[in-house]
């Protein structure tokens, strides 16, 4: 069987090990404030909601940077169209079930 040999171009650069570091540490750092806050009750109610989100979509642009290295393509414009979609209908599909959630008045 012959083994074809996998190998990526030169333009094809996937992150250094300091981008992957940066990145892990990062993703680490938007993990333990969040449970910070939550088993710690710093924060309560709508406060507590909004800093969850914050953080979540911090970890989101961290992922995407230096994971996904979104800005490192040969045609980033096009990846930025997609994920620009993907969140929109991600955005409509956690606003539609948040509000289905809040105005059920079959449930109540």
């Amino acid at each position: 069987m012959a083994h074809k040999e996998m190998t990526h171009s030169p333009e094809e650069t996937h992150g250094s090990f300091k981008a992957y570091t940066l990145g892990f540490v990062f993703s680490i750092v938007l993990t333990v404030i969040p449970i910070a806050i939550v088993m710690n009750g710093w924060l309560e109610g709508r406060a507590n909601a909004i800093m969850l989100m914050v953080f979540a979509v911090l970890q989101l642009a961290i992922q995407l940077l230096f994971f996904m290295h979104l800005r490192e393509e040969k045609k980033p414009r096009y990846n930025l169209i997609s994920l620009v979609f993907g969140l929109v209908i991600l955005l409509v599909i956690v606003a539609g079930s948040m509000w289905i959630m809040m105005y059920n008045m079959v449930a109540v």
